[in-house]
C-alpha cells in the first residue's frame, strides 16, 4: 500500500538519463506498440485482399491507432485519474491495470459487429454518396478527433470522446455534400447537436449531485469516527497510545500550552487528509476538535479515544460491506445488460437480477471478513486499506467497460472503412475482427502511458485532492449515473459525469478548483466544432490526393 503522505523530494539533483528513470517502461511501451503496429498492417493487408490500394489501406491503419492512441491518453487517462491522483495506484499500476481490463473488456466484451455510420447525427443516406467517399468521410473523421483529443489532452483536459468523432463525421460528411453538390448543412440532424448541448450541463450536474450525496454520507457515518480515534491520540499520532498506566501529569501540563498547531503532528495531519472527514484549517471543525483534545488529560483522551476508536471499526465493518456490496451490484449491473450479450451470455432479467443478488451478499459477506481482519491496524490505515482496495475494484471494472463500450469510438469508423475496402460497398453493418479489437486495445494502453500524464493530473489532483475513499465515491457516483442514464435514455456523456463527480467530491471538502474547470468547460462546447473543423480539412485533402 501506498504511504499516507508522499515522501519529500530528494535534494540532490538527480541524472535522468536517456528517457528519464523510466526508460525501460518507455521502451517496453513503444516496442509493443510498433510490434503490434506492424503485425496489425501485416494482418489488415491479407484482410482486405489484393485489390484494395496500399496507400489508403496505410493511411486508414494509421488513422485508426492513432485515435485509439489518443482515446486511452484522454478518456482512459481520465478513468484513472481519480485512483492515480488518491495514491491507490501509481502510474506504473495503472498502467498494468489497463493492459489487463480494457484490452479484456475490448475482446471480450466490444462488440463483434458495429452498425455502419449512415445516419443519426448526419444523415448520410440522403447524400446517395459513393463508396470512396465514404471511406474519405470515415478517415477524415478518425484524424479530425485523434488531433483535437491530443490537443486537449495536451493541455489536461478531459473532453468527450464520443463528442469529438461525432464532430469529425459531421465536418467531413457536410464538406462532402457541399463539394459534390449532394448535400449541405440540412443533413446535420440539429435536435441531435442539441441534445449534446444539453449534456454539457446534464452529465456533470447528475455526476456531481449523486457524488456529493454520496461522499457526504461516507464521510459523516464511515470516516468521521476514524477522524474522531486520530485526533483523540497522543503526541499527535494514530495509534500511539502510551500503554502503561502512569499519567505524565507535567508533559500533559507543557502539551496544553503549546499551540495547537504543534501539537497535531505532520503524521496526524496527513491521516486527517487522507481521511478527509476533517479541516485542519483555523476556524474548521477539525482544528476546533483537536483544540478539544489537546486539552484533555493523558486519562481521559484515552478513554474517549477508545470509544471512538470502537466506532470506528464498528463503521468499517457494518456500514463499508453493505456499500461495497451496492458498489458491484451497480458495476455488474453494466457489465451483465450491457457486456455479457457480445459474448454469447443474453441473460434474461430475471437471471441477470438473480446474479446480481448473488454478486451482492458474496461481495457483503468478503468485505466484512476483510474488516474484521483489519482491527489489528491502525483506524486510520485500516480506512485507508479498505478504500484503496475497493477503489481499485471499480476502477477495474471500469477499464473494463471502458474498453467493452468507448473503444468503438476508433473501432467503429476503421471497421466501416476495412469493410468498404475489402467488398467495395458500404454495407449496413461491419464487421469487427478480434485482430482490430486487440491492437485497438493495446493503443489505448500507449496513449495512457505516452500521453495521459496531464488528465489524470487534472482529474486526480487539479480539480480537488483526491483520497482512495473520494476516488471511490467519485467513480462509484459515475458508474450508477452512467448505468441509470442508460437505462432512461438521457443525453450523457461519462467523461462529463466522472468531472462532474470530482467536482462534487470536492463542494464536499470545500476544495472544489472551479478555476480549472472553466478551460475544460471551454473545450467540452467547442470539442465538436474544433474535431468538424479538422475534419473538413482532412476530407479536402484527401478528395485531393487520391
Amino acid at each position: 500500500m501506498p504511504p499516507l503522505k508522499a515522501q519529500p523530494p530528494i535534494d540532490a539533483p538527480v541524472t535522468a538519463g536517456f528517457l528519464g528513470p523510466d526508460r525501460n517502461w518507455h521502451l517496453s511501451a513503444g516496442a509493443v506498440t510498433a510490434v503490434t503496429v506492424i503485425a496489425f498492417a501485416i494482418w489488415s493487408f491479407g484482410h482486405a485482399g489484393a485489390g484494395v490500394s496500399p496507400p489508403l489501406l496505410l493511411l486508414t491503419i494509421a488513422f485508426g491507432l492513432f485515435m485509439a492512441f489518443n482515446i486511452g491518453g484522454n478518456d482512459v487517462a481520465n478513468s484513472f485519474g481519480t485512483s492515480v491522483g488518491a495514491g491507490t495506484l501509481t502510474m506504473k499500476q495503472a498502467l498494468m491495470v489497463a493492459a489487463v481490463f480494457e484490452v479484456s473488456g475490448a475482446v471480450l466484451a466490444g462488440s463483434s459487429v458495429t452498425e455502419t455510420v449512415r445516419s443519426g447525427i448526419v444523415d448520410i443516406d440522403s447524400m446517395h454518396v459513393d463508396p470512396q467517399s465514404f471511406v474519405y468521410i470515415m478517415m477524415s473523421a478518425l484524424l479530425g478527433a485523434a488531433v483535437w483529443l491530443l490537443l486537449a489532452t495536451k493541455m489536461g483536459w478531459p473532453v468527450s470522446t464520443t463528442h469529438a468523432i461525432i464532430g469529425g463525421i459531421v465536418g467531413a460528411a457536410v464538406t462532402t455534400g457541399l463539394v459534390t453538390g449532394t448535400g449541405g448543412l440540412e443533413m446535420v440532424q440539429w435536435g441531435e447537436i442539441g441534445q449534446i448541448a444539453i449534456s454539457w450541463i446534464l452529465s456533470p450536474l447528475l455526476g456531481g449531485i449523486v457524488a456529493f450525496l454520496l461522499f457526504g454520507a461516507i464521510k459523516r457515518h464511515i470516516l468521521a469516527p476514524a477522524a474522531r480515534a486520530i485526533a483523540l491520540g497522543s503526541h499527535g499520532f494514530d495509534d500511539a497510545e502510551d500503554d502503561d498506566d502512569d499519567d505524565d501529569d507535567e508533559e500533559d501540563e507543557e502539551r496544553r500550552h503549546m499551540p495547537a498547531s504543534e501539537r497535531v503532528s505532520e503524521l496526524q495531519q496527513a491521516a486527517f487528509a487522507e481521511s478527509a472527514a476533517l479541516d485542519l484549517t483555523p476556524g474548521g471543525p477539525g482544528a476546533e476538535l483537536v483544540e478539544q483534545a489537546a486539552g484533555l488529560s493523558k486519562k481521559k483522551r484515552k478513554a474517549a479515544r477508545k470509544i471512538e476508536r470502537k466506532a470506528a471499526y464498528h463503521a468499517l465493518e457494518k456500514r463499508v460491506p453493505p456499500l461495497a456490496a451496492g458498489a458491484a451490484v451497480v458495476i455488474a449491473a453494466m457489465l451483465v445488460f450491457k457486456g455479457l450479450k457480445n459474448v454469447g451470455l443474453d441473460l434474461s432479467i430475471g437471471g441477470g437480477i438473480l446474479l446480481l443478488i448473488m454478486v451482492g451478499i458474496a461481495v457483503w459477506m468478503a468485505v466484512t471478513v476483510f474488516a474484521r481482519a483489519l482491527k489489528k491496524q491502525s483506524i486510520s490505515r485500516a480506512t485507508f486499506i479498505m478504500f484503496s482496495w475497493m477503489q481499485v475494484f471499480t476502477a477495474s471494472a471500469f477499464a473494463f467497460s471502458h474498453g467493452a463500450n468507448d473503444i468503438a469510438n476508433a473501432v467503429g469508423p476503421f471497421a466501416a472503412v476495412l469493410d468498404v475496402l475489402s467488398t467495395g460497398e458500404i454495407s449496413e453493418e461491419a464487421a469487427v475482427p478480434t485482430a482490430v479489437l486487440a491492437a485497438f486495445g493495446i493503443a489505448l494502453i500507449s496513449g495512457l502511458w505516452f500521453v495521459g500524464r496531464k488528465v489524470i493530473a487534472t482529474v486526480g489532483s487539479g480539480l480537488t485532492s483526491m483520497h482512495p475513499s473520494s476516488g471511490f465515491a467519485a467513480e462509484l457516483a459515475a458508474a450508477a449515473v452512467v448505468m441509470l442514464a442508460s437505462v432512461l435514455g438521457l443525453p450523457v456523456s461519462s467523461t462529463h459525469i466522472l468531472i462532474g463527480a470530482v467536482l462534487g467530491v470536492g463542494i464536499v471538502n470545500r476544495a472544489a478548483n472551479w478555476k480549472l474547470m472553466k478551460p475544460i468547460a471551454l473545450a467540452w462546447v467547442i470539442t465538436l466544432p474544433a474535431a468538424a473543423s479538422i475534419g473538413a480539412v482532412v476530407v479536402l485533402v484527401l478528395r485531393a490526393i487520391f
